[in-house]
């Protein structure tokens, strides 16, 4: 019975580090696609999106590309500082353009960015058990990233 309990708390334990994924999700889907259509994208926002995404992308690719260890374990961890020092970087441009529902989400957004690093490095801690997952996470992140260049700096065009 113990030992029972005992796994179905580790399980559920577990299972609390995919929630950080679900809420940047759903978070960034709402952003990109109700705000961000919405009003448009000025320059600097067009570029910088873009760039945020890559420093998620670069960081889900180190624990990919990387067997854990504690030496790597502080290469992740100026990454994830770099990643979230960079997601706050338009906060100049978006007091702007933004109203006060769109800034609230980026709150979010900056709230939950750290946590989606720390539950990546703990998968990464897991060794392969996460693998699949972060390999998914990986390409959608890339191909968010890609979309973003592509939309916002070839295909937009802004309304005059």
């Amino acid at each position: 019975m113990r030992r029972c309990l005992t796994k179905r708390v580790k399980m559920t334990w577990h299972l609390l580090f995919f929630f950080p994924f679900l809420i940047q999700t759903a978070v960034i889907t709402w952003d990109e696609f109700y705000f961000h259509h919405k009003r448009g994208l000025p320059r600097w926002e067009r570029i910088g999106h873009p760039v945020d995404t890559l420093s998620v992308v670069i960081c889900f690719g180190f624990v990919l590309f990387f067997a854990y260890s504690k030496p790597l374990l502080w290469v992740f961890c100026a990454l994830g500082v770099l990643s979230c020092l960079l997601v706050t970087k338009d906060e100049f441009v978006h007091k702007e353009h933004c109203n006060g529902q769109e800034q609230w989400l980026h709150a979010l957004l900056f709230l939950n960015h750290p946590l989606v690093l720390i539950s990546m490095g703990w998968m990464w801690m897991q060794q392969e058990t996460y693998q699949s997952f972060m390999l998914v996470q990986l390409c959608s992140a890339s191909l968010f990233c890609l979309y973003q260049t592509i939309y916002w700096n070839v295909v937009w065009k802004e309304k005059k």
